[in-house]
């Protein structure tokens, strides 16, 4: 399989370029991204023989279709870090929680985050490519508060590898802070920045496709990557739970092969959806992809009235943080294969200078074909958290914003699939608040939603509490490059 860019070719980089490529370095002409030249399509017979396969057999067989430049037996050493999950059999188990409404946990991996599922194999993959090249990688990565555990637990003294994570300083829980910040692996450095994910990111682009950073890099023979879902090389792990979790609900009896579902996706990047998107294109059976955002809704909005207007808006600090952007990179993939290179490098375009761009009404209802979308408020999620609590279920924040989506935009009678992106004990204080427990910290709220729901804390979280900090640099986004120049020794 080829790669080739979303806003077309510059004349300087390669026209197409194979996935290790894409993986190695993902930052494409004109700031654009790397795309499938075109989308693998499933067998006629792919998902009856793959009903009871486990999901590394299912993940192998979809990499294969996609016919990477990934030897066998590496794409098996990635695919094994599944087996450090909670239950290496079912990384992904699917949860019924209400009639016709079915929860996919992908938050079962070390940083109990659904960034796990994608980021652990990456990093497996990316490193061994840098040994094969004998080349040193400086591997990126800007967070919303699950990304960088997950990228930092992935790369952690992986060998010709070194990580800078950029997060938020304010925009995370504690929880998710903490598991960046005590960090000890050698080859990490963590910076908080003053700003919101949106500046982190931005920061991030900019380094990417700065000549003057790539140069005083390749100076020093480093080379320059990024763990953002920006790199394809996430989305392709992103794609895979979408099918898995659909035979799930196949071998659970909640519907037939064949029959389309709803996908429910809690969205800040994009690339969740975006892999659902890439699934249903495959031959998913798919009704339509259900967008949840929270108060930032630039989502819906797009979405619904086929308008991307940033003009006077400004960030929100919601309680589902990791969805507080509004900048989503992984829209630009959709309006790529939607309406081609040269109209997506006119929008993106238009929305750098004008902080704006609007869809025809034929692409708007190009869009609606494929998405519905709607938001939910702090308050909404609060209630949804405590009415779940109430018959027994515990999810956090992003996951609510999903329930409520699913009570305001399904349709038809078919069954849905919510994708849960992270385990609740990453926001316990959100939980305690919302189940009238009052205002209490991260280890006072896990300690007293344990007690009373009878659960227990996942080791890595209950320990982040004794761990020294490591991280404390916390700086304007005009101070990136020098720091990080300055930990690479250059």
């Amino acid at each position: 399989m080829r790669f080739i860019e979303t806003r077309g070719n510059d004349g300087i980089k390669p026209t197409t370029v194979t996935f290790s490529q894409a993986l190695l370095s993902p930052s494409a002409s004109f700031g654009g991204l790397y795309v499938p030249e075109e989308l693998p399509k499933l067998p006629s017979n792919f998902l009856a023989n793959h009903l009871h396969s486990t999901y590394k057999e299912l993940a192998t067989a979809l990499l294969e279709l996609f016919e990477i430049d990934i030897s066998a037996d590496l794409i098996a050493q990635a695919l094994a870090r599944y087996d450090h999950f909670d239950n290496p059999a079912d990384p992904v188990p699917v949860v019924k929680v209400a009639e016709d409404l079915y929860v996919s946990e992908l938050w079962h991996g070390p940083t109990r985050a659904f960034k796990d599922m994608a980021l652990q194999p990456f990093g497996i993959i990316l490193s061994a490519l840098a040994q094969h090249q004998q080349q040193e990688y400086l591997i990126l990565a800007a967070t919303s508060g699950d990304t960088g555990p997950a990228a930092l637990e992935t790369f952690k003294n992986r060998p010709n590898t070194r990580i800078v994570c950029l997060y938020p300083d304010g925009g995370t829980s504690d929880v998710q802070r903490l598991q960046m910040v005590t960090q000890n692996g050698a080859n990490q450095m963590v910076l908080g920045i003053h700003g919101n994910f949106d500046d982190a990111q931005s920061a991030l682009k900019k380094l990417l496709s700065s000549p003057s950073f790539n140069d005083r890099l390749a100076k020093a023979n480093i080379k320059l990557s990024a763990a953002n879902s920006v790199n394809f090389g996430r989305i392709i792990f992103q794609t895979i739970y979408h099918i898995s979790s659909y035979l799930a609900l196949v071998r659970q009896g909640a519907t037939s092969l064949g029959e389309p579902v709803y996908l429910i996706v809690p969205s800040g990047n994009f690339g969740n959806a975006l892999g659902g998107y890439y699934a249903k294109k495959m031959g998913l059976p798919v009704t339509k992809i259900l967008i949840a955002s929270n108060a930032n809704n630039i989502l819906t909005e797009l979405i619904e009235e086929g308008r991307y207007d940033l003009r006077g808006r400004t960030l929100i600090p919601t309680l589902s943080p990791a969805m507080d952007i509004l900048i989503s990179s992984n829209v630009e993939r959709i309006l790529f294969d939607k309406f081609g290179s040269a109209r997506t490098k006119e929008l993106m375009e238009q929305l750098a200078h004008e902080r704006l761009f609007e869809l025809s009404r034929d692409e708007a209802e190009a869009m609606r074909q494929e998405f519905a979308a709607a938001f939910t408020d702090d308050e909404q999620i609060k209630s949804v958290i405590r009415r779940f609590a109430a018959q027994g279920y515990l999810m956090d924040p992003h996951t609510a914003t999903g329930i409520a989506c699913f009570e305001h935009k399904r349709t038809t009678k078919a069954p849905a699939i919510l994708y849960s992106t992270a385990e609740w004990t990453k926001f316990s204080p959100t939980l305690s608040e919302a189940l009238g427990m009052g205002h209490l910290r991260d280890q006072e709220a896990l300690a007293a939603i344990a007690t009373k729901f009878g659960v227990t804390i996942p080791a890595p979280i209950a320990a982040l509490f004794s761990q020294p900090t490591i991280h404390s640099t916390i700086i304007s986004p005009a101070r990136i490059e020098e720091e990080v120049l300055a930990f690479l020794k250059i």
